[in-house]
C-alpha cells in the first residue's frame, strides 16, 4: 500500500525482481509521483481516487493477488529478494502468518515481534526507550524462530488462502491496530504467528505519531477505541487474556526452532 510514499519507494525498492515475484502496489490516492515510481519499478498498480485506509488497501491487493503465497510489505522495507524461498517453507512449516526479522537503517534490531497488547504494554512501549527490553518488544535471533502474540504489519507474510480465510485484515481499522487484529484472528483460527530469525530485512519505520500532526493521533486514537472495545480483555489482562486466547498466551514469546 503507498499513500505519498516516492521517497521510500525511491530509496528501498528495486527493479530487479525476479520473474517468478509478483508486486502489487494499492495506492490510497497520492498526491506526489508514487503511482509513477511504483509503474516504473514494475508494479502492477491499483489505484484508488481516495485514501481507503490501511487495511482496505491491503484486501484490494489480495483480492488481486494470483501467487500461493502473499507478504503485505510497507513501501519503506527493503525485501530480501533471496530469501522468498525460505520464508516460504516458514509459512509452510508453521501454517499461519509469518514475518522476517527487521532491522532499523542502522542496521540493529528492530522489535517487530510483540507480546500481549495490554494497554498498559501500548502506555509502557511510548513512555520508555525502544532501547529498553520490557518483555513486550521481541526479536529473534538468526537461530531462532520465535512465536510472537503479534507482528506489526509492516511485514506480514503467509498462505493466500489462510489469508483468505481469515477474511483478511479488518476494515474498521483505518490505520493502526488492524496488525493486532489479524494476528489475534489467526491465532484464533488455530494458526500460528513467527518471527524468522535468520531472515533480516531493513525497515525505515517513518511513524507519523511519533512527532505531533494531528491527523495520525485522531486516527491512532480512533482504532485504540476500536480495539479495545473490540477486545475488552487487554485492558485489564492476566486471566481473562489467558481464557480469550488460550493458544496465543501459551506460545508467545517462546522458540519454535531453529534453522
Amino acid at each position: 500500500m503507498t499513500y505519498n510514499s516516492a521517497v521510500p519507494l525511491r530509496r528501498y525498492w528495486s527493479a530487479e525482481r525476479p520473474a517468478n515475484v509478483e508486486w502489487v502496489v494499492v495506492d490510497n490516492g497520492s498526491t506526489d509521483d508514487s503511482i509513477e515510481i511504483a509503474t516504473a519499478l514494475g508494479a502492477t498498480v491499483i489505484a484508488a481516487e481516495t485514501n481507503l485506509g490501511f487495511s482496505a488497501a491491503n484486501n484490494r491487493g489480495l483480492q488481486a493477488a494470483t501467487g500461493e503465497y502473499i507478504a503485505f510489505v510497507n513501501p519503506d522495507v527493503r525485501v530480501g529478494y533471496p530469501d522468498l524461498e525460505e520464508l516460504a517453507d516458514a509459512i509452510d512449516e508453521r501454517g499461519g502468518l509469518v514475518s522476517p526479522q527487521l532491522l532499523n537503517a542502522d542496521g540493529t534490531l528492530q522489535p517487530n515481534g510483540r507480546g500481549a497488547p495490554l494497554l498498559l504494554h501500548k502506555i509502557l512501549n511510548r513512555a520508555t526507550s525502544r532501547d529498553q527490553d520490557n518483555g513486550y518488544r521481541l526479536t529473534a535471533e538468526p537461530t531462532e524462530r520465535m512465536n510472537v502474540f503479534w507482528l506489526i504489519g509492516a511485514v506480514v507474510a503467509g498462505d493466500a488462502r489462510t489469508v483468505r480465510a481469515l477474511g483478511g485484515w479488518n476494515e474498521r481499522f483505518f490505520l493502526y491496530y488492524e496488525d493486532k487484529d489479524l494476528s489475534i484472528r489467526a491465532w484464533r483460527g488455530g494458526f500460528d504467528v513467527t518471527l524468522v530469525g535468520s531472515l533480516r530485512w531493513t525497515h525505515g519505520w517513518a511513524r507519523e505519531t511519533t512527532r505531533f500532526r494531528l491527523m495520525p493521533w485522531v486516527r491512532e486514537l480512533d482504532s485504540l477505541f476500536r480495539f479495545y472495545t473490540l477486545y475488552p480483555e487487554f485492558l485489564v489482562g492476566g486471566a481473562a487474556v489467558r481464557r480469550r486466547h488460550p493458544l496465543a498466551s501459551e506460545r508467545s514469546g517462546k522458540l519454535v526452532g531453529s534453522d
